[in-house]
């Protein structure tokens, strides 16, 4: 058997094109003795004077071969001109040349352009006249028939590319002229865009857009959008793009500057011109936008041509300039890039891409390339320029400004401009962010500024009733605010988000409103600001909105009496940390948004209605009741949080359209007024932590309500009457409450999904109804229940509270009562899909004994049983009736300490967590797997053995020589078994040599030298019909990781007789993180993988090989152990280890 290590190649390379270096502009090819000392040393000064970098050979003996150095000359040169005069092809060496310059041609898009000196091409393609007469003179002396005909298919392809023949000019100044002219139109088209000084990121961004232009296909034509905000580097990478692939084209054109041009009295139309200038490479005067359309669709149909508009904003200049497909020749690529993606739609591109802001590390190197010239920080001042590259959020247009601005300042200097960058942000980054902003109309603006102010980070679907109150049509200017990219809606709940640097325009724009007088600006947002107009009489003003943020140790605020009589128009009042000196006496009818941490005052101003209030959060405050007048029937959000004077949920049936109720932790909350029990519109019902709450409305009618939250209510011993049918509702959780019983009315929660009755001391029985709650997933009954035991109900509705000696008996007593309250059979739901976790401590009886076996006959019926958790229970053995639940994917079995033994898992299974289980030392399953033999079972996917020490003696000394016990394992040490203990059940093995050590890096990382991918070669033929398959084994041990991330396994078989490959991306693992010792941890991770090989679809398979993928993401893990081996199994492995030992003695014998 052939073992070796493979490193992995760590190349970047691209599927994209790289530039070519250019040394030389010009190459001269000619013959010397005819036109070295009058028409090319004129030719070679005339190029000289207009600045053409021109190669000349002046070597006026030249041996028969060619000579490296020309043939670098060659290849560095854009533009090779070749003088085909009279002797030209009486030489060698011209004719080599003529070869190198026809393969640069094909190979690097070198430029060629044949010079007919005193002959006809036709005598060129034909070897005719004086220069045929030359040819043969060569031919004459030199008898290599093959060369020959090299050369002479050389000769006929250079004739006829286009060229120049001296007898179409008057005289040889004319002719010299009308090249360089030439020259000079051809270099300015193949000279490469500026693009970026650092590109730092360019790479890797245009890889993915380079893929989707297809630039191979030449039978299409393709259009790509780029889109993103300004200054993300849209038009730097459609640069690069241009500078890699225009050669590739008959004609080209980046028209840049769209936007801005097009906005210029005739600007379309300079832009048609330029357009056709560029791809035709003649001088176009077109006077009108129809006509140019016109001339771009007649020209350009049949050319293939790459075409890049660069900044559009509106549709009208991709309709000008780009209007349709057939406008360009097959294989044309159309470029466009834009910060409003909608555009793009509309244009209906093939493919758009948003570029992304550059990652932390790309931000720091291109940040420190401007202010330090170098990849990394100056020490001192790697604390501030982390800063600022968190404030320009990997905007690259931000960090080059901001670098190029800081660069040669002091670290004084740095601290005072981060300061006043927070407060007014830099000029040059502002006016390119500002033009997304002002291509707006007025209600589009309104929205970006309330989101800047108010709403990042806030919920859409809140944003959205604040907007459709303000008259702001948020439909419309909320996907506008998108297309345009400056805002973005994330997450599965839809958040509103903005890059911090749109924020800072938004509040820069309202500054500016009015620079010396804040109550004349419509927000507020900078606390000087805002304790101006709160603490002083300013009089009437403008304000709209006002956010407060105070910072830390500055919290007081002295409210003026008259402050908010003064603010008739506010919309939107959020503080998040001021202590008032006093309360409001007066609040707009205005608000829509009251978000007031700390409010000062027992209830709101008596004469606020909030006739236009959407949402009202108060949180710490010292609010005890709304008020008299507040009637606010458009409120669809309140919200109270720790306000501990807050007794009782008013009267609220003048509230109709509110969806979230949720009052949290305020503990003398004692009522909640009945009318909360009918509002049709409510979506969220919330009164966690308020322990002191003991009445709820006497039912709940509550259609839309699909969340009911009561946990750790300690007071509540009751749940209302359900009384319609709550189809919506999916969530009811009563952890921790003195519920001493469900209503038997529970049935009406038929799209139920989780029930939550962990910690109820008081719960006495569960009504019949739960089992046929026929959407429940997840059932949690667990914690301190020690009545759940106890008691019986005499008329048999209690199901989970039976005796345990008599739970079975029960069950098959009372079938046909169940049967009788058995709601419809639905077809397409037949069974109950039951989650039962953390049961716990619930069905313990008096003498400690767990009816476990009676609990899993009551639910195998449920057979979508997906999750079950028996944590911290005293069950000793899981019953071999855990085998029947097909659809169990995970259990969990935590700090069982007295559990000591799983003889058999579900045959599904995927996950097992038996973390704090000291006893357990028989585990079946885990048993089958150390094996590695392939019979365990393939669904499963983890097994965590935390803390499980009798199961980790078990493991490494019955199976693997556990090689912490040795003597010199060092903390980074690489370790490897002695020969001799070798465990015999593997056949083949690779292990980390003593060279292979560990190397510290930054942060403490630890890792190993070329360790990325190691290979396992195992000689063949292998008979799939003998075989079972191949295990695969992996173990890693580590010092104080802090976590463990799955799938560590990725392997990959290959065979010398396939194309094919095997790719083994999924096993088991068992994983041990001693998360139980404080210090001095050491985790272990085995992996074994399998596959039966099939996939092949061969007989025999010749030499496997079998690698290792060791790219693991470990946080903050010190390895010091890493083991991979494999090994075939046999159907019969007796009958294979006899063969083997045959075939062993075999080769001994005939070596010997």
């Amino acid at each position: 058997m052939a073992v070796q290590s493979v490193a992995s190649a760590s190349s970047s390379s691209s599927s994209s094109p790289s530039i070519c270096p250019w040394n030389h502009d010009v190459f001269l090819s000619f013959r010397g003795e005819d036109v070295r000392h009058n028409f090319i040393s004129h030719l070679y000064q005339a190029l000289y004077q207009r600045g053409i970098n021109t190669y000349i050979d002046n070597n006026l003996e030249r041996g028969e071969e060619i000579s490296p150095a020309l043939f670098k000359a060659i290849e560095g040169s854009m533009i090779s001109i070749i003088i085909l005069s009279k002797n030209y092809a009486e030489s060698r060496w011209c004719l080599d040349e003529l070869l190198k310059i026809l393969d640069c041609k094909e190979t690097m898009k070198q430029i060629v352009l044949p010079i007919f000196y005193d002959i006809d091409p036709s005598e060129v393609r034909h070897q005719k006249g004086i220069f045929g007469e030359s040819f043969d003179k060569l031919g004459d002396k030199f008898k290599d028939n093959a060369k020959m005909l090299e050369w002479k298919v050389a000769l006929k392809r250079v004739a006829d590319l286009s060229g120049f023949p001296l007898a179409y000019f008057r005289n040889e100044s004319e002719f010299i002229q009308e090249i360089v002219q030439w020259v000079d139109l051809r270099m300015v088209n193949q000279t490469p865009l500026s693009v970026a000084k650092y590109p730092i990121g360019i790479e890797s961004r245009i890889r993915h857009i380079y893929q989707h232009l297809s630039i191979g296909k030449n039978d299409i034509i393709h259009i790509v959008g780029i889109f993103g905000t300004g200054g993300i580097g849209k038009s730097t990478i459609s640069k690069d793009i241009y500078n890699r692939v225009s050669s590739q084209f008959e004609g080209s054109c980046f028209l840049k500057d769209v936007r801005e041009t097009s906005k210029q009295a005739g600007g379309l139309i300079k832009l048609q011109n330029t357009l056709l200038n560029d791809i035709l490479g003649t001088s176009f005067d077109v006077h009108d936008i129809d006509i140019g359309i016109n001339v771009i669709r007649h020209r350009l149909c049949s050319k293939r041509v790459l075409l890049i508009l660069d900044d559009v904003d509106e549709l009208v200049q991709i309709e000008k300039l780009a209007g349709g497909r057939d406008w360009f020749g097959s294989g044309s690529r159309i470029i466009i890039t834009t910060r409003d993606q909608r555009l793009l739609d509309n244009s209906k591109v093939d493919s758009k891409h948003e570029v992304m802001v550059l990652d932390d590390n790309e931000a720091l190197q291109l940040f420190s390339l401007h202010a330090f010239e170098e990849k990394e920080p100056l020490k001192d001042y790697m604390d501030l320029s982390k800063q600022v590259t968190k404030y320009a959020q990997g905007l690259p247009l931000a960090l080059t400004v901001l670098g190029s601005d800081l660069k040669g300042q002091s670290i004084h200097q740095w601290k005072s401009a981060l300061d006043k960058y927070k407060n007014i942000p830099n000029n040059n980054i502002q006016k390119v962010l500002l033009v997304s902003y002002e291509g707006l109309n007025d209600t589009e603006r309104e929205i970006f500024l309330d989101i800047a102010f108010f709403f990042k980070g806030e919920l859409l679907a809140n944003v959205m009733k604040i907007f459709d109150c303000c008259g702001f049509f948020p439909a419309h200017g909320i996907k506008r605010l998108t297309d345009k990219c400056l805002i973005s809606i994330e997450g599965r709940n839809e958040y509103v988000r903005m890059h911090d640097l749109l924020q800072d325009m938004g509040r820069e724009i309202v500054r500016l409103e009015s620079p010396k007088e804040p109550s004349k600006r419509s927000r507020l947002w900078f606390h000087e600001d805002i304790r101006e107009v709160l603490e002083e009489s300013t009089g009437p003003n403008k304000i709209e909105g006002i956010v407060v943020d105070l910072p830390e140790g500055d919290e007081e605020l002295s409210l003026h009496p008259k402050a908010f009589r003064h603010m008739k128009r506010l919309r939107v009042f959020i503080s998040h940390n001021a202590r008032f000196s006093c309360g409001p006496s007066y609040l707009s009818d205005k608000l829509r948004v009251i978000d007031w941490s700390k409010y000062p005052l027992h209830s709101l101003p008596h004469n606020f209605q909030g006739k236009k209030l959407i949402i009202l959060r108060m949180h710490d405050s010292l609010v005890k009741e709304l008020g008299d007048g507040f009637r606010p029937k458009n409120l669809t959000t309140m919200r109270f949080k720790d306000c501990k004077f807050l007794k009782m949920i008013p009267d609220l049936s003048s509230i109709s359209n509110l969806k979230e109720l949720i009052v949290i932790d305020c503990t003398r909350l004692v009522q909640v007024h009945d009318s909360v029990g009918s509002l049709e519109n409510l979506s969220q019902l919330s009164f966690k932590g308020c322990s002191k709450l003991q009445i709820l409305p006497r039912s709940f009618k509550l259609r839309s309500l699909w969340r009911l939250i009561l946990n750790d209510c300690s007071s509540l011993r009751y749940l209302p009457e359900i009384e319609c049918k709550m189809q919506s509702l999916i969530m009811l959780n009563l952890n921790c409450t003195a519920i001493e019983e469900l209503p038997l009315s529970i049935g009406n929660l038929v799209g139920l999904k989780h029930l939550y009755l962990s910690g109820c001391k008081n719960l006495m029985r569960l009504p019949i109804a739960c089992i046929w709650l026929q959407h429940l997933r997840l059932l949690q009954i667990g914690g301190n229940c020690p009545n759940l035991v106890k008691k019986m109900r005499d008329d048999g509705l209690s199901l989970l509270a039976l005796e345990s000696t008599k739970m079975e008996d029960e069950i098959s007593l009372r079938e046909e009562r169940l049967l009788e309250l058995a709601p419809p059979t639905n077809s397409s739901n037949r069974s109950t899909a039951l989650q039962l976790l953390n049961l716990q401590s619930c069905f313990q009886s008096a003498t400690n004994f767990f009816p476990i076996s009676s609990l899993f006959t009551m639910f195998n019926s449920s057979a979508n049983l997906v999750d079950l958790d028996l944590s911290k229970t005293e069950i000793v053995s899981l019953p071999t009736s855990i085998k029947e639940f097909v659809t169990l994917a995970r259990l969990f079995l935590c700090d069982c300490e007295k559990l000591e033994g799983i003889p058999e898992l579900p045959p599904n299974i995927r996950q097992v967590n038996v973390t704090g289980c000291k006893s357990l030392d028989r585990f079946g399953e885990v048993s089958k797997i150390l094996e590695f033999n392939g019979s365990h079972i393939r669904s499963l996917g983890e097994i965590f053995l935390n803390g499980c020490e009798k199961m980790h003696v078990n493991i490494w000394n019955d199976k693997v020589q556990n090689p912490l016990l040795w003597k010199g394992v060092y903390e980074y040490d690489a370790t490897l078994f002695p020969k001799k203990q070798i465990p015999k059940w593997l056949s083949y093995i690779h292990e980390f040599l003593k060279d292979n050590k560990m190397v510290k890096g930054p942060d403490d990382y630890v890792r190993l030298r070329g360790e990325e991918e190691w290979a396992i070669d195992i000689e063949g033929p292998h008979y799939l019909e003998e075989i079972n398959g191949i295990v695969l084994y992996l173990v890693i041990f580590s010092k104080d990781a802090l976590g463990w991330y799955r799938n560590i396994g990725d392997v990959k078989i290959t065979s010398n007789s396939s194309n094919h490959v095997c790719c083994i991306l999924e096993g088991v693992q068992l994983v041990n993180m001693d998360y139980y010792k404080k210090k001095n941890k050491t985790q272990y991770a085995i992996w074994v993988g399998y596959s039966n090989l099939q996939s092949f679809e061969l007989k025999v398979l010749d030499n496997l090989r079998v690698q290792f993928d060791l790219h693991h993401r470990f946080h903050r893990m010190v390895r010091f152990y890493k083991s991979c081996r494999a090994k075939v199994v046999y159907k019969n492995e007796r009958r294979a280890n006899k063969k083997r030992k045959m075939d062993e003695h075999w080769s001994l014998t005939t070596h010997y």
